[in-house]
Protein backbone atom coordinates (compact mmCIF):
# COMPACT_ATOMS: atom_id res chain seq x y z
CA UNK A 1 0.00 0.00 0.00
CA UNK A 2 1.42 3.44 -0.92
CA UNK A 3 1.58 6.24 1.61
CA UNK A 4 3.73 7.51 4.42
CA UNK A 5 6.46 5.37 5.93
CA UNK A 6 5.20 4.06 9.29
CA UNK A 7 6.27 5.79 12.51
CA UNK A 8 7.89 2.53 13.68
CA UNK A 9 10.03 2.30 10.52
CA UNK A 10 11.00 5.97 10.81
CA UNK A 11 12.02 5.43 14.43
CA UNK A 12 14.02 2.34 13.52
CA UNK A 13 15.77 3.64 10.42
CA UNK A 14 15.56 7.44 10.12
CA UNK A 15 15.17 9.44 13.32
CA UNK A 16 18.50 8.31 14.77
CA UNK A 17 20.39 9.09 11.54
CA UNK A 18 20.38 12.88 11.46
CA UNK A 19 23.99 13.78 10.78
CA UNK A 20 25.36 16.34 13.22
CA UNK A 21 21.94 17.44 14.48
CA UNK A 22 22.44 15.98 17.97
CA UNK A 23 25.45 18.20 18.57
CA UNK A 24 24.12 21.27 16.74
CA UNK A 25 22.69 23.63 19.34
CA UNK A 26 20.86 25.63 16.67
CA UNK A 27 18.53 22.67 15.92
CA UNK A 28 15.57 23.26 18.23
CA UNK A 29 13.30 20.67 16.60
CA UNK A 30 14.55 17.88 14.39
CA UNK A 31 12.87 14.80 12.90
CA UNK A 32 10.32 13.23 15.25
CA UNK A 33 7.07 11.28 15.17
CA UNK A 34 4.28 13.65 14.13
CA UNK A 35 6.51 16.68 13.63
CA UNK A 36 6.37 17.93 10.03
CA UNK A 37 8.67 20.94 10.35
CA UNK A 38 12.14 21.62 11.71
CA UNK A 39 12.98 24.60 13.90
CA UNK A 40 16.41 26.23 13.68
CA UNK A 41 17.62 29.00 15.94
CA UNK A 42 18.92 31.96 13.94
CA UNK A 43 22.65 32.40 14.73
CA UNK A 44 22.09 36.05 15.64
CA UNK A 45 19.24 35.16 18.01
CA UNK A 46 16.62 36.92 15.86
CA UNK A 47 13.79 34.38 16.03
CA UNK A 48 13.48 30.82 14.72
CA UNK A 49 13.71 29.53 11.16
CA UNK A 50 11.05 26.91 10.36
CA UNK A 51 11.67 24.51 7.44
CA UNK A 52 9.44 21.82 5.94
CA UNK A 53 9.42 19.70 2.76
CA UNK A 54 6.47 17.97 1.12
CA UNK A 55 5.97 16.02 -2.13
CA UNK A 56 2.79 15.73 -4.15
CA UNK A 57 2.15 13.46 -7.12
CA UNK A 58 -1.20 11.72 -7.04
CA UNK A 59 -3.43 14.70 -7.86
CA UNK A 60 -1.76 14.88 -11.25
CA UNK A 61 -3.80 17.72 -12.70
CA UNK A 62 -3.45 19.90 -9.61
CA UNK A 63 0.10 19.42 -8.33
CA UNK A 64 1.02 23.08 -8.75
CA UNK A 65 -2.11 24.48 -7.11
CA UNK A 66 -2.01 21.98 -4.25
CA UNK A 67 1.74 21.75 -3.75
CA UNK A 68 2.34 25.26 -2.44
CA UNK A 69 -0.31 25.32 0.30
CA UNK A 70 0.46 21.72 1.28
CA UNK A 71 4.14 22.59 1.80
CA UNK A 72 3.61 25.99 3.40
CA UNK A 73 0.89 24.78 5.78
CA UNK A 74 3.47 22.91 7.83
CA UNK A 75 5.40 26.14 8.27
CA UNK A 76 2.26 28.10 9.13
CA UNK A 77 1.10 25.60 11.78
CA UNK A 78 4.52 25.87 13.41
CA UNK A 79 3.80 29.52 14.13
CA UNK A 80 5.71 31.05 11.21
CA UNK A 81 4.70 33.06 8.15
CA UNK A 82 5.82 31.19 4.98
CA UNK A 83 8.37 33.37 3.15
CA UNK A 84 10.57 31.25 0.86
CA UNK A 85 10.10 28.18 -1.34
CA UNK A 86 12.28 25.88 -3.41
CA UNK A 87 10.62 23.59 -5.96
CA UNK A 88 11.79 20.28 -7.41
CA UNK A 89 9.71 19.30 -10.48
CA UNK A 90 10.18 15.79 -11.89
CA UNK A 91 8.31 14.91 -15.08
CA UNK A 92 7.82 11.63 -16.96
CA UNK A 93 10.09 11.45 -20.00
CA UNK A 94 8.20 12.66 -23.04
CA UNK A 95 5.92 15.01 -21.11
CA UNK A 96 4.77 17.94 -23.23
CA UNK A 97 6.46 21.20 -22.17
CA UNK A 98 3.03 22.70 -21.62
CA UNK A 99 2.72 20.54 -18.51
CA UNK A 100 5.83 22.17 -17.06
CA UNK A 101 4.45 25.58 -17.96
CA UNK A 102 1.15 24.83 -16.18
CA UNK A 103 2.88 23.54 -13.05
CA UNK A 104 5.21 26.55 -12.92
CA UNK A 105 2.31 28.95 -13.51
CA UNK A 106 0.25 27.35 -10.76
CA UNK A 107 3.17 27.42 -8.31
CA UNK A 108 3.79 31.07 -9.11
CA UNK A 109 0.14 32.03 -8.55
CA UNK A 110 -0.15 30.11 -5.30
CA UNK A 111 3.13 31.50 -3.92
CA UNK A 112 2.18 35.04 -4.91
CA UNK A 113 -1.14 34.70 -3.09
CA UNK A 114 0.75 33.76 0.09
CA UNK A 115 3.42 36.43 -0.32
CA UNK A 116 6.10 33.72 -0.54
CA UNK A 117 9.16 33.93 -2.83
CA UNK A 118 10.32 31.03 -5.00
CA UNK A 119 14.09 31.13 -4.50
CA UNK A 120 15.35 28.01 -6.27
CA UNK A 121 14.80 24.39 -7.17
CA UNK A 122 15.42 21.79 -9.86
CA UNK A 123 13.55 20.19 -12.78
CA UNK A 124 14.21 17.14 -14.94
CA UNK A 125 12.60 14.31 -16.94
CA UNK A 126 12.63 10.81 -15.43
CA UNK A 127 12.00 7.56 -17.33
CA UNK A 128 10.54 5.74 -14.32
CA UNK A 129 7.78 8.26 -13.56
CA UNK A 130 4.20 7.83 -14.74
CA UNK A 131 2.94 11.22 -13.51
CA UNK A 132 4.53 14.53 -12.45
CA UNK A 133 6.15 14.67 -9.02
CA UNK A 134 6.49 18.01 -7.26
CA UNK A 135 8.47 18.43 -4.04
CA UNK A 136 8.66 21.80 -2.31
CA UNK A 137 10.64 23.05 0.65
CA UNK A 138 9.02 25.93 2.52
CA UNK A 139 10.70 28.25 5.02
CA UNK A 140 9.60 31.02 7.34
CA UNK A 141 10.49 32.71 10.61
CA UNK A 142 8.74 33.04 13.94
CA UNK A 143 9.28 34.39 17.43
CA UNK A 144 7.34 31.44 18.92
CA UNK A 145 7.67 27.95 17.46
CA UNK A 146 4.50 25.86 17.99
CA UNK A 147 5.15 22.09 17.79
CA UNK A 148 2.79 19.26 16.98
CA UNK A 149 3.81 17.68 20.27
CA UNK A 150 2.79 20.44 22.66
CA UNK A 151 -0.71 19.30 23.67
CA UNK A 152 -1.28 19.14 27.43
CA UNK A 153 -3.96 17.29 29.45
CA UNK A 154 -6.85 19.67 30.01
CA UNK A 155 -6.45 21.38 26.64
CA UNK A 156 -9.35 21.59 24.21
CA UNK A 157 -9.12 20.38 20.61
CA UNK A 158 -10.33 22.61 17.79
CA UNK A 159 -10.66 22.12 14.04
CA UNK A 160 -10.92 24.94 11.53
CA UNK A 161 -13.11 24.77 8.42
CA UNK A 162 -14.06 21.08 7.99
CA UNK A 163 -12.82 17.54 7.44
CA UNK A 164 -11.66 16.30 4.05
CA UNK A 165 -11.38 19.61 2.20
CA UNK A 166 -8.41 18.62 0.05
CA UNK A 167 -9.72 15.07 -0.41
CA UNK A 168 -13.09 16.38 -1.53
CA UNK A 169 -11.48 18.54 -4.22
CA UNK A 170 -9.38 15.58 -5.38
CA UNK A 171 -12.41 13.30 -5.52
CA UNK A 172 -14.24 15.82 -7.69
CA UNK A 173 -11.26 16.50 -9.98
CA UNK A 174 -9.94 12.95 -10.38
CA UNK A 175 -13.07 10.79 -9.97
CA UNK A 176 -16.10 13.06 -10.28
CA UNK A 177 -16.96 11.85 -13.77
CA UNK A 178 -17.24 8.27 -12.52
CA UNK A 179 -19.28 8.95 -9.39
CA UNK A 180 -23.04 9.24 -9.10
CA UNK A 181 -22.96 12.83 -7.91
CA UNK A 182 -24.60 15.92 -9.39
CA UNK A 183 -22.25 17.97 -11.56
CA UNK A 184 -22.90 21.10 -9.50
CA UNK A 185 -21.64 19.26 -6.39
CA UNK A 186 -18.39 18.43 -8.18
CA UNK A 187 -18.06 22.00 -9.42
CA UNK A 188 -18.42 23.39 -5.91
CA UNK A 189 -16.09 20.74 -4.51
CA UNK A 190 -13.32 21.58 -6.99
CA UNK A 191 -13.53 25.13 -5.66
CA UNK A 192 -12.32 23.81 -2.29
CA UNK A 193 -8.81 23.99 -3.78
CA UNK A 194 -8.91 27.71 -3.02
CA UNK A 195 -9.20 26.90 0.70
CA UNK A 196 -6.25 24.53 1.14
CA UNK A 197 -4.02 27.08 2.86
CA UNK A 198 -4.36 27.33 6.65
CA UNK A 199 -2.01 30.29 6.95
CA UNK A 200 -4.84 32.77 7.74
CA UNK A 201 -6.18 30.80 10.71
CA UNK A 202 -2.73 29.75 11.89
CA UNK A 203 -1.76 33.43 12.28
CA UNK A 204 -4.64 33.78 14.74
CA UNK A 205 -4.52 30.43 16.53
CA UNK A 206 -0.74 30.53 17.16
CA UNK A 207 -1.33 33.18 19.84
CA UNK A 208 -3.29 30.65 21.91
CA UNK A 209 -2.14 27.19 20.82
CA UNK A 210 -0.09 24.66 22.72
CA UNK A 211 0.05 22.51 19.55
CA UNK A 212 -0.93 22.95 15.90
CA UNK A 213 -0.95 20.46 13.06
CA UNK A 214 -1.90 20.24 9.39
CA UNK A 215 -3.84 17.02 8.68
CA UNK A 216 -2.80 15.72 5.27
CA UNK A 217 -2.58 12.04 4.26
CA UNK A 218 -5.03 9.94 6.26
CA UNK A 219 -7.20 12.98 6.87
CA UNK A 220 -8.36 14.58 10.08
CA UNK A 221 -8.28 11.23 11.88
CA UNK A 222 -4.59 10.75 11.08
CA UNK A 223 -3.80 14.36 11.97
CA UNK A 224 -5.44 14.03 15.37
CA UNK A 225 -3.61 10.78 16.06
CA UNK A 226 -0.31 12.42 15.07
CA UNK A 227 -0.92 15.15 17.66
CA UNK A 228 -1.64 12.49 20.28
CA UNK A 229 1.50 10.52 19.40
CA UNK A 230 3.76 13.56 19.25
CA UNK A 231 2.41 14.87 22.58
CA UNK A 232 2.20 11.47 24.33
CA UNK A 233 -1.43 12.07 25.32
CA UNK A 234 -4.95 10.78 24.69
CA UNK A 235 -7.28 12.81 22.50
CA UNK A 236 -10.98 12.22 23.02
CA UNK A 237 -12.90 13.54 20.00
CA UNK A 238 -16.64 13.59 19.39
CA UNK A 239 -16.92 12.31 15.82
CA UNK A 240 -20.34 13.92 15.41
CA UNK A 241 -18.84 17.30 16.32
CA UNK A 242 -16.37 17.19 13.40
CA UNK A 243 -17.79 19.45 10.67
CA UNK A 244 -18.33 17.78 7.29
CA UNK A 245 -19.54 19.80 4.34
CA UNK A 246 -22.46 18.73 2.16
CA UNK A 247 -20.20 18.27 -0.88
CA UNK A 248 -17.77 16.14 1.12
CA UNK A 249 -20.54 13.92 2.45
CA UNK A 250 -22.02 13.41 -1.03
CA UNK A 251 -18.73 12.59 -2.77
CA UNK A 252 -17.48 10.35 0.05
CA UNK A 253 -20.73 8.40 0.14
CA UNK A 254 -20.60 7.91 -3.64
CA UNK A 255 -16.95 6.80 -3.50
CA UNK A 256 -17.37 4.66 -0.38
CA UNK A 257 -14.74 6.49 1.66
CA UNK A 258 -14.64 8.03 5.14
CA UNK A 259 -14.60 11.87 5.19
CA UNK A 260 -12.25 11.75 8.19
CA UNK A 261 -9.78 9.49 6.37
CA UNK A 262 -9.21 11.37 3.11
CA UNK A 263 -6.56 14.05 2.54
CA UNK A 264 -7.31 16.77 5.07
CA UNK A 265 -5.31 19.85 4.03
CA UNK A 266 -7.43 22.97 4.45
CA UNK A 267 -8.25 22.23 8.08
CA UNK A 268 -6.09 23.17 11.05
CA UNK A 269 -5.98 20.91 14.12
CA UNK A 270 -4.97 22.75 17.28
CA UNK A 271 -5.02 22.34 21.02
CA UNK A 272 -5.54 25.35 23.27
CA UNK A 273 -5.81 25.73 27.05
CA UNK A 274 -9.41 25.44 28.23
CA UNK A 275 -9.44 29.01 29.52
CA UNK A 276 -8.31 30.30 26.10
CA UNK A 277 -10.87 28.38 24.02
CA UNK A 278 -13.59 31.01 23.83
CA UNK A 279 -11.14 33.82 23.04
CA UNK A 280 -9.55 31.72 20.28
CA UNK A 281 -12.87 30.79 18.69
CA UNK A 282 -14.08 34.38 18.93
CA UNK A 283 -10.92 35.70 17.25
CA UNK A 284 -11.38 33.23 14.40
CA UNK A 285 -15.05 34.12 14.05
CA UNK A 286 -14.24 37.85 13.96
CA UNK A 287 -11.89 37.10 11.04
CA UNK A 288 -14.63 35.22 9.20
CA UNK A 289 -13.00 31.82 9.76
CA UNK A 290 -14.94 28.71 10.76
CA UNK A 291 -13.75 26.73 13.77
CA UNK A 292 -15.28 24.11 16.05
CA UNK A 293 -14.34 22.62 19.41
CA UNK A 294 -14.35 18.86 18.82
CA UNK A 295 -12.67 17.24 21.83
CA UNK A 296 -10.35 17.29 24.79
CA UNK A 297 -6.80 16.27 25.69
CA UNK A 298 -6.31 13.81 28.52
CA UNK A 299 -3.68 11.68 30.21
CA UNK A 300 -2.88 8.29 28.72
CA UNK A 301 -5.27 5.46 29.60
CA UNK A 302 -2.71 2.81 28.65
CA UNK A 303 0.85 2.57 27.38
CA UNK A 304 0.28 4.15 23.95
CA UNK A 305 -0.90 7.58 22.83
CA UNK A 306 -4.45 7.24 21.60
CA UNK A 307 -7.14 8.92 19.55
CA UNK A 308 -10.57 8.05 20.96
CA UNK A 309 -12.76 8.95 17.97
CA UNK A 310 -16.30 8.31 19.07
CA UNK A 311 -16.44 4.57 19.76
CA UNK A 312 -13.10 3.89 18.01
CA UNK A 313 -9.76 3.61 19.79
CA UNK A 314 -6.96 4.38 17.34
CA UNK A 315 -3.26 3.98 18.12
CA UNK A 316 -1.64 2.83 14.86
CA UNK A 317 -1.05 4.54 11.51
CA UNK A 318 -4.18 5.46 9.54
CA UNK A 319 -4.18 4.81 5.79
CA UNK A 320 -5.82 7.26 3.42
CA UNK A 321 -9.00 6.00 1.77
CA UNK A 322 -8.12 7.62 -1.56
CA UNK A 323 -5.15 5.37 -2.31
CA UNK A 324 -7.25 2.32 -3.28
CA UNK A 325 -9.22 4.53 -5.68
CA UNK A 326 -6.05 5.63 -7.47
CA UNK A 327 -4.78 2.05 -7.56
CA UNK A 328 -8.03 0.86 -9.11
CA UNK A 329 -7.92 3.66 -11.68
CA UNK A 330 -4.32 2.78 -12.59
CA UNK A 331 -5.26 -0.89 -12.96
CA UNK A 332 -8.05 0.03 -15.38
CA UNK A 333 -5.73 2.12 -17.61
Amino acid sequence: MPGKVSPDDLLAHVFERTGAADSDETVLQGPADGEDAAAIDWPDGDGTLVVSSDPISLAASQVGRLGVPVATNDVAVSGADPRWLTAVVLLPTGTDERALEKIATDIDAAATALGASIVGGHSEYVDQLERPLLSLTAMGTTERFVPTGGAEPGDRVILTKAAGIEGTAILAADFGGDLEVDSDVCERAEGFLEEISVAPEARIVRKYATAMHDPTEGGVAAGLLEVARASDVRLAVDRDAVPIREETAALCEAAGVDPLRIFGSGALVATVPDDALEDCLAALSDAGLEATAIGTVGDLDGDEPELALGDESLTGPIEDDLYPLWEAADADD
